[in-house]
């Protein structure tokens, strides 16, 4: 059987909305063959959304869609998926699955199509890069679309960097996270914006990590989505208090996200995680540093 490793993503980083990601040393896994007929889907752990075992699950309906696409012949297969990235919680587990799916049609159809180009399918699936780039790369992606192509620039993370997910016990879709945005914008958010994704990602890449409690605010989502995720900005507040450089909202939630150096790490959890079993919603407490290798495929 060929392996495949696909990292959780955090995407929008605060100011970059649909464009900024980042890898993280969480996984999903999938296991794949070539078998003599029909179609076996086996889900090894169980998640609060079940996950289809027919041909509506989306690890395999992106490999049909991939065979349409290179002009082959769809096999008949066996999937094999073990999840770890929570479901519907902003962390990437719709995009880890159209990654996965495509890594492996690749590797079964012979196109042997490279990372860059798989990029490109993967962006137009997800409709925005900053999930799928990150999966398929690893690190920190940068991307931005036009109607005819992405582009994207990966950018390794220092290494002192930690990540500190936050994910409570609802989920936010993300249907119900678009639909709280305003269809318009007035210029100062679009410049408040603007300024600070630069910021941040210079602040990245320098290492001053002074600039991230600036570099991560954002007036394009999180003050709507704010609404959908109780607690939130007390959460940021405290989450700065216990030495994080910067906090944000994971995508379109309902993780919440505090960025913080290894020296800060053993603090931070201890009175984090103190604070979070004081208030509602069954919060959980991870710290993660970041994948820099991207999704993998490994034979087996």
């Amino acid at each position: 059987m060929i392996h495949i490793k696909v990292p959780a993503t955090s995407a929008n980083m605060g100011p970059g909305f649909d464009s900024i990601g980042v890898a993280l040393q969480l996984y999903n896994h999938l296991w794949f063959e070539q078998i003599e007929e029909g179609l076996e889907i086996i889900v090894k752990r169980k998640h609060e959304i079940e996950i289809p075992t027919d041909k509506n699950n989306l690890i395999y309906k992106t490999m049909v869609d991939f065979f349409a696409e290179t002009g082959n012949v769809m096999p008949p297969v066996r999937l094999i998926q073990e999840d770890y990235i929570p479901m519907v919680r902003g962390l990437g587990s719709s995009a880890a699955c159209i990654v996965a799916g495509l890594l492996a049609a690749n590797h079964l159809s012979g196109c042997h199509y490279s990372k860059e180009e798989l990029s490109q399918i993967a962006a137009k699936i997800e409709g925005h890069p900053d999930n799928s780039n990150p999966a398929l790369f690893g690190g920190m992606v940068v991307g931005a679309t036009d109607y005819n192509e992405m582009r994207h620039v990966r950018l390794d993370l220092p290494s002192d960097l930690v990540f500190a997910i936050m994910v409570p016990n609802f989920p936010v879709s993300t249907h119900d996270a678009r639909r709280v945005l305003p269809s318009t914008y007035d210029r100062s958010d679009a410049v408040f914006n603007a300024s600070r994704a630069a910021l941040l990602v210079a602040s990245i890449y320098s290492g001053n990590y002074e600039n991230l409690s600036m570099a991560m605010q954002d007036s394009i989502h999180q003050p709507y989505r704010s609404q959908l995720i109780p607690d939130m900005e007390r959460i940021f507040k405290a989450a700065k208090n216990y030495g994080a450089l910067g906090a944000y909202l994971s995508g379109a939630g309902s993780t919440l996200m505090a960025v913080l150096t290894d020296k800060q790490a053993e603090t931070f959890q201890y009175k984090m995680a103190a604070y979070l079993k004081a208030i509602p919603n069954e919060w959980q407490l991870t710290l993660l540093k970041p994948d820099e290798k991207g999704a993998q495929l490994v034979a087996e």
